[in-house]
């Protein structure tokens, strides 16, 4: 800007240039040029005269705040900006211009940091929110298995030595003894029938088994969390993991399995935001591996990740993580398999089908703390205590007397 004055302008003071600068072009103009935001004082002498001026440099219209006008007339919003972040002030409408603010802002600067400040009508105060969940956790499975395994005894049978199996399932096998040097059958497993002719010295072990199962679990966590920050849950254990961290030098890692919740609450008004990452994970042994000894399991995992919106109270439900396995195992021995009736002792079958759902149901509550009177009772039981005035001493000397217990409230 340019400040006139009434006299001729001989010499002039600025306190601070780098929040304005001043210029005289005309013996009675001075042009004032503003660079940062901030107060200073401008002094100017003329002849007998000197004048003093408080010089006050605002912060120009944030383009942010000019474009959030233009998206949203009608509304009180206010945008500070420093180093660190983007502040967002003032009142707005409704909870969905407030969410559609926050997200204009964060668009414009990805990286930096939005304070969300906006207030809406009928917004609630409280700043935490209680987290609710209840996982419940379902697994059925069916096994059928049937197989045989035809063999001699270790004598034999008119000088033959036989025995027919799929190698599906543990069949007796036939070892020399390295002390007699005479043959002997070894057995791995009876399996579920053995049946064995002593006359005739012929033998058979069959496996006819059908397993079912089931298996419920549930976990019902309550967790608290501030406004905006993420709070996490686990139920369950860790199992090591060995690792190699120089020659001959093995370290061991934990990881963590079993129900885990990691959520993150945003209060909008009368609203709530989450973002729920439920996870349900198990040991599996069967697809583990074996590193240097060491038995190392793998990790069965049934996880979600989403967000939704909600109000004090309202529940929402992730189901149908349903998990269906079936698998079927056959074999055979060539041409004999094929023979009937008897082609049935040299064929083996192994069916396996099992299912897993899991369903989360939670329900976010706004936390609201309780005035001093409204503290409800511990739960206690009444229980035998001293009186007051019972004389202690005596009683401990065998004085006599007796402790009566409070009435019952």
């Amino acid at each position: 800007m340019v400040l006139t004055t009434d006299f001729d302008i001989t010499r002039i003071a600025i306190t601070n240039p780098a929040i304005a600068d001043a210029t005289v072009v005309q013996p009675r103009e001075v042009l004032i040029d503003g660079k940062a935001p901030g107060t200073i004082s401008l002094i100017l002498w003329g002849g007998d005269r000197r004048v003093q001026y408080d010089v006050v440099v605002e912060q120009p219209i944030n383009p942010l705040e000019q474009q959030l006008h233009q998206l949203f007339p009608g509304e009180d919003i206010s945008v500070t900006t420093n180093a660190d972040g983007i502040v967002l002030s003032g009142r707005v409408s409704s909870t969905t211009a407030m969410l559609r603010v926050a997200e204009v802002a964060r668009a414009t600067a990805p990286k930096a940091n939005i304070i969300n400040m906006l207030q809406v009508p009928g917004a609630s105060e409280s700043r935490q929110v209680m987290l609710q969940v209840r996982f419940a956790e379902v697994n059925r499975r069916a096994i059928t298995e049937l197989g045989a395994s035809i063999f001699t005894g270790s004598a034999g049978v008119r000088n033959f030595i036989a025995r027919g199996t799929t190698q599906q399932f543990p069949a007796p096998t036939f070892d020399i003894n390295g002390n007699t040097g005479e043959t002997q059958l070894t057995f791995s497993d009876f399996l579920n029938l053995f049946l064995f002719n002593t006359r005739f010295d012929v033998g058979t072990v069959i496996r006819a088994l059908k397993q079912s199962g089931y298996f419920q679990s549930l976990a019902e966590p309550n967790l608290i969390a501030y406004n905006g920050q993420e709070a996490s849950f686990l139920a369950g254990g860790e199992f090591p993991i060995p690792f190699a961290t120089g020659i001959g030098t093995i370290s061991i890692q934990f990881r963590e399995f079993g129900v885990r919740l990691n959520f993150t609450p945003t209060i909008a008004g009368d609203l709530i935001r989450l973002h729920v990452r439920p996870e349900v994970s198990s040991l599996d042994f069967n697809n583990g591996i074996l590193l240097q000894g060491f038995r190392i399991p793998a990790l069965t995992v049934r996880r979600a990740e989403t967000e939704v919106e909600l109000r004090d109270g309202q529940s929402f439900a992730i189901a149908g993580l349903l998990n269906n396995t079936s698998q079927l195992d056959r074999a055979m021995v060539p041409v004999l398999g094929q023979l009937p009736i008897i082609g049935n002792f040299f064929k083996s079958k192994a069916d396996r089908k099992e299912q897993t759902e899991l369903l989360v149901l939670i329900t976010p509550r706004l936390v609201q703390p309780l005035d001093p009177d409204e503290v409800p009772p511990l739960p206690t039981l009444p229980g035998r205590f001293l009186q007051p005035g019972d004389d202690i001493g005596n009683q401990l000397q065998g004085g006599g007397g007796t402790v009566d217990a409070p009435p019952n409230p």
